[in-house]
């Protein structure tokens, strides 16, 4: 069990370390030229972006867990129905986003506040890089898929190639052709579509002969189709919650200065890398639980999760004594701002324990993402968010600061694994 569980999971730990390694490197690129108003259009431009894929995640996990299930109960046609539907989706979706594209800026950069000359340089890069939608919705769907299927190598293989065309075409446009921010809108455009192409090759050359079990009866099953988008509405919101907690730490980060805004941001980066590299063991949990939720096959279940959860705290630990340990060299690594770094130093402590309040919502997502129970995912994330993390905020930033605010964080991490852990019995491990 411990070697499929690092068989997925250190594929899916590498795909996922690519994802701010190319932010950083388009950030260097940009970072290197004659103004910083390439890196505010970016970052602006880039807040859309994050937005709209985070909303649409669900095409990943939503796929992840059904088609695992079906993998579990040796479905072939359900396996491949799934496959088509996903597309399908995706695709739709990817169209829906670009005609919309007009009342996405207009509603976007009426929110998001910046200077005219950064608003008219996010603008370039935004109506370049909408472009991708389809194919960066479509890539989402074969991860899941592929993940569904107990294939981690896959994802991995067009992460990787994503973020070396990626990086390559950035180069080439910025510094051989002149551009700018809209070189790096048009390399990250032409990756998403090789990307895509390279994912639906390796499709073909080795599930292409799945579509002999197709069924297109079955492609419009309504009962399949309403719980298909019931788990995925469920995770839309869930999304949701979590986007707003981490945007409400940020607008009240900015209420108290620019300082403590900077402070916080480069502290949260931590908490992002941590979770990055958890996710590679979550998305091991999605496909492993799926496929035992899918056979009934309750032992190896409970077995897997057992040895999930030993993982993550086997990885929590290490993580813990760096950040605890690393003091003023961990700040150092991504900021030189003597008063940033002053400033960040008396709330270390709280990125040193995030490792270990954290690793348990991680994990238990990827397992209920398996098991595709996703109202009581959906049901943490609001009363984590609604009942824990905006209350204890409001009762804390009063006496203790931004002690106060990190403290909030801190009790909606834990709220979230202490939830899930007390739904799983009838949940997860309910498989009668």
């Amino acid at each position: 069990m411990n070697k499929r569980i690092l068989r997925l999971a250190i594929p899916n730990i590498i795909s996922n370390i690519t994802v701010p390694l190319l932010s950083m490197v388009d950030l260097a690129i940009l970072g290197h030229l004659e103004s910083e108003l390439y890196i505010g259009a970016i970052a602006l431009a880039g807040l859309i972006f994050n937005f709209i894929y985070a909303f649409f995640s669900f095409l990943r996990m939503g796929t992840s867990g059904f088609t695992a299930q079906a993998y579990g109960q040796r479905d072939k046609t359900e396996l491949i129905m799934m496959f088509g539907r996903s597309m399908f989706f995706a695709i739709v979706g990817g169209v829906i986003i670009v005609s919309l594209q007009y009342p996405i800026d207009l509603l976007s950069f009426r929110l998001l506040e910046g200077s005219s000359e950064v608003e008219q340089l996010a603008r370039e890069y935004f109506y370049i890089r909408i472009y991708a939608a389809p194919a960066s919705l479509g890539i989402m769907a074969l991860s899941g898929w592929f993940t569904g299927l107990q294939n981690a190598r896959y994802p991995m293989f067009v992460a990787i190639f994503i973020n070396i065309i990626n990086i390559g075409a950035n180069l080439f446009f910025v510094y051989e052709l002149g551009m700018k921010s809209d070189g790096v809108a048009w390399g990250t455009l032409i990756a998403q579509y090789l990307g895509l192409i390279l994912g639906l090759v390796l499709f073909s050359k080795k599930y292409k002969p799945l579509f002999s079990h197709w069924d297109m009866t079955r492609f419009f099953d309504v009962k399949k189709l309403k719980r298909f988008f019931k788990v995925n509405t469920d995770i839309i919101v869930r999304t949701l919650c979590l986007i707003f907690a981490f945007a409400f730490f940020t607008a009240q980060s900015a209420k108290m200065d620019d300082t403590m805004l900077a402070v916080n941001t480069v502290l949260l980066q931590y908490l992002f890398v941590f979770s990055y590299l958890t996710d590679g063991f979550a998305y091991a949990a999605e496909a492993l639980v799926g496929r035992y939720t899918g056979s009934r096959n309750l032992p190896n279940l409970k077995r897997a999760v057992k040895l999930l959860f030993m993982w993550g705290l086997l990885i929590s630990i290490p993580f813990t004594l760096v950040y605890l340990i690393g003091d003023e060299m961990l700040l150092k690594i991504l900021t030189d701002n003597r008063d940033v770094i002053a400033e960040a130093k008396p709330y270390l402590f709280w990125i040193g324990i995030v490792p270990l309040v954290t690793f348990a919502a991680f994990i238990w997502d990827g397992i209920y993402i398996g098991a595709t129970a996703s109202a009581p995912m959906r049901n943490t994330l609001l009363i984590s968010t609604f009942g824990v993390f905006v209350p204890a905020y409001y009762m804390l930033i009063g006496p203790m600061g931004n002690h106060g605010l990190w403290l909030a964080m801190i009790l909606f991490m834990v709220s979230r694994g202490l939830f899930l852990t007390v739904f799983a019995k009838r949940s997860i491990f309910n498989l009668t």
